[in-house]
């Protein structure tokens, strides 16, 4: 059997931007590992990551509003506003990039816990005991106090009418 090619940085870095958006520190995270190769005489040669990550941010390949963007689309339905800003921040996003997000998740967020309460749950809690567990559920998935009380509010007076 054959041993296949080694893939050039450059390769491997296009490979990872082929299946979803990075940003450039989560990207830079992924090629570390491989942005050492050995030459003739079995010595490790650095190979510039910064160098690669500059030509692909240029050539329009690597973008971190793209990523910010993808993954707020993603995550939206389904956490709230403090969860997506923490993976944000966890995927080495600018906190420029998480603020120009906040407005759109927050004006949201109150939708998607709604979305996810009555996906989970769809009845209101028969004694304190539900009642906390639907809060920690909420609260679980990054969304606010004040988002989770309303929710079950409303839910409560919905089933009232």
């Amino acid at each position: 059997m054959r041993k296949k090619p080694e893939l050039s940085l450059r390769a491997r870095a296009l490979q990872y931007l082929a299946r979803r958006e990075y940003s450039r520190a989560e990207l830079a995270g992924k090629l570390r590992p491989y942005a050492q190769i050995e030459d003739d005489f079995e010595q490790l040669q650095p190979v510039d990551l910064d160098a690669l990550l500059d030509d692909l941010t240029a050539r329009g390949w690597l973008s971190d509003a793209r990523a910010a963007t993808q993954l707020l689309h993603a995550r939206r339905p389904r956490f709230g506003a403090q969860r997506i800003t923490h993976e944000m921040r966890q995927k080495g996003i600018g906190d420029a990039l998480i603020e120009q997000a906040l407005p759109v998740l927050k004006e949201t967020e109150l939708e998607s816990a709604r979305g996810v309460w009555q996906r989970k749950f769809g009845v209101l809690p028969q004694d304190d005991k539900a009642k906390a567990k639907q809060i920690r559920f909420l609260q679980s998935r990054g969304f606010g106090f004040d988002v989770i009380f309303k929710v079950l509010r409303d839910a409560e007076t919905d089933q009232v009418e």
